[in-house]
């Protein structure tokens, strides 16, 4: 059974991860490094009335500093919903907080930035470097992370970008990485850009996007099974990341419209990049859309969806993701619609499909990877 119970700081809250439908109960929607965060802004910064919040994947933070103005920064579509939802669902005000997704500029004004320190170094130097810009000198910034996820990459990134860093001691395997604004903007080499093998495409990605610096070897396999046709006139790229797998469709169906959908703010922009720089004529054909899978999508919708599923949510390796991909793309094809999709040969998702679906047939694999295709019959 899931913990929902969070004593954060002098208050309980009852937190939920999202979706609220994923299977693993055993996770929660808070962590030792917020508690420590928490406890220590309370102690040292109790004076604070605004608080810039990046990377609050459950709105752990922004219930427990909810008396004051938040400013609270995500790259991830579901972080915000759920911010929202366990707001309201603890009776706090929601009305004190501003969503701001990854790509917009951050207040120049508050009193105070904390933290979670991302997986991805490179989305930390890009937010390093956002902070610099936005904020003058002498504004402390609080990171919390795991200490197995706080390298000396984790340091010198801080130490280069907002100023002088040291650490705390380790709380619950838990540390603080304590820093102060030095005023000087620093500047981030953001989004990236590269060749794509085999094509005469030039990919840009934003900073936190899967495989940022080339191209991932599933995607490379996929490729190879990615169907030509001017029968699909309709095709969703779920969890598009840069948009390489729809791209590369695009090029095949001409005559398609095509639906980008990731939960990853930088990703979709990634992925709208990169029709306009590469198929500029086809992108008026062309949706990009961040949500939580295919939520809400019309039933019976499309002719194909497109999918290289993750099977982890940020820190936590999970399936529910895959899980919810498959059924909601069920859902959103057309009768005789088809989803293809790519994955590791270990997580047997052609069982997963064969029980979904009615049936399941394998289109290709290698030592890594699986292509598998399903039907949708009724």
């Amino acid at each position: 059974m899931m913990t929902t119970q969070a004593q954060l700081g002098d208050s309980t809250y009852t937190l939920e991860r999202f979706p609220l439908d994923q299977k693993n109960r055993s996770l929660q929607a808070w962590d030792s490094a917020d508690e420590y965060l928490i406890d220590y802004v309370h102690e040292h910064h109790s004076h604070a009335n605004s608080v810039l919040i990046l990377n609050d994947s459950f709105g752990a933070l922004a219930c427990a500093f909810n008396q004051l103005t938040v400013y609270s920064v995500n790259d991830s579509y579901i972080a915000h919903q759920a911010t929202l939802y366990n707001l309201n669902a603890n009776e706090l005000k929601a009305d004190s907080l501003t969503r701001l997704n990854s790509l917009e500029s951050l207040p120049n004004h508050v009193d105070l930035v904390i933290l979670k320190v991302p997986r991805n170094l490179g989305y930390l130097q890009h937010q390093l470097a956002a902070i610099s810009a936005a904020l003058p000198a002498g504004i402390d910034v609080i990171a919390a992370g795991k200490t197995k996820e706080i390298h000396n990459s984790t340091i010198k990134a801080f130490s280069q970008f907002i100023g002088e860093t040291t650490t705390s001691l380790a709380v619950k395997k838990s540390r603080l990485v304590i820093s102060k604004t030095s005023g000087l903007d620093k500047h981030a080499a953001f989004p990236v850009s590269w060749p794509l093998e085999g094509s005469e495409f030039e990919i840009q990605n934003h900073a936190n996007v899967f495989s940022r610096d080339s191209l991932d070897i599933g995607a490379r396999f996929f490729f190879n099974y990615l169907p030509q046709t001017s029968k699909a006139r309709s095709i969703i790229d779920l969890g598009c990341g840069n948009g390489v797998v729809g791209l590369m469709a695009l090029k095949r169906c001409p005559k398609a419209q095509l639906t980008f959908v990731d939960e990853s703010y930088m990703a979709v922009e990634s992925a709208r990049l990169n029709v306009e720089t590469n198929l500029p004529e086809q992108l008026a054909h062309c949706e990009f859309v961040q949500n939580d899978c295919l939520t809400d999508f019309a039933a019976n919708s499309v002719d194909l969806v497109l999918c290289n599923p993750p099977f982890h949510q940020a820190q936590a390796v999970t399936d529910h993701i895959a899980w919810q991909m498959f059924k909601q793309a069920k859902q959103t094809l057309k009768p005789g619609g088809e989803l293809r999709i790519i994955g590791n040969r270990h997580l047997d998702y052609h069982e997963k499909l064969k029980r979904m679906f009615g049936n399941c047939k394998l289109l290709g694999s290698n030592k890594k990877f699986v292509v598998l295709s399903a039907i949708k019959n009724n």
